[in-house]
């Protein structure tokens, strides 16, 4: 492997634009519909990840019982999104552009966890990704379900419409 491959591999640093930006995740969390009726909560919030969980119930199942792939899709935009939010700057708001989804594994578990992350936080649009995971009341290992790799768009204040 040569040495710019390697450098590669290390994860990037990133400083938020909004020095209230954990503030700014958790008002712009609460205002979500969605999140609400899932019973999802912030897990955790760093500048470029974020984590949310949500409890699996029949209120989220497919037919075949286990947890609905839109509900796991729903937790992991969220948290690439709201990780991606982190960095911007006071009044600019975030859009998903495309997230492409894949599923390792049928969800087996008690709570859906997403941890969101950026990859690339560029001047318009950022690359994210997002991991979930089902986890066990009883058991300490996770599950690992799903894998999403995405594009966001920063959107400015003066761009409401």
């Amino acid at each position: 492997m040569n040495n710019r491959a390697m450098k590669s591999n290390k994860r990037p640093g990133f400083r938020p634009l909004n020095p209230d930006f954990e503030q700014n995740v958790r008002i712009n969390f609460d205002r979500q519909g969605l999140m609400q009726t899932l019973s999802a909560t912030v897990v955790s919030i760093k500048p470029g990840n974020v984590a949310i969980k949500a409890p699996v119930g029949k209120k989220v199942s497919q037919q075949d019982g286990f947890p609905h792939a839109g509900f796991g899709w729903s937790l992991g935009d969220s948290a690439a999104g709201f990780s991606a939010l982190s960095l911007m700057a006071p009044g600019e708001r975030v859009l998903t552009i495309e997230m492409k989804t894949n599923l390792l594994s049928p969800a087996t578990g008690d709570v859906l966890v997403a941890e969101g992350r950026v990859i690339r936080f560029g001047r318009r649009v950022c690359t994210v990704a997002a991991e979930i995971y089902t986890e066990l009341a009883d058991d300490p290992d996770i599950k690992h379900v799903a894998t999403m790799l995405g594009t966001m768009i920063r959107v400015p204040p003066e761009d409401r419409g």
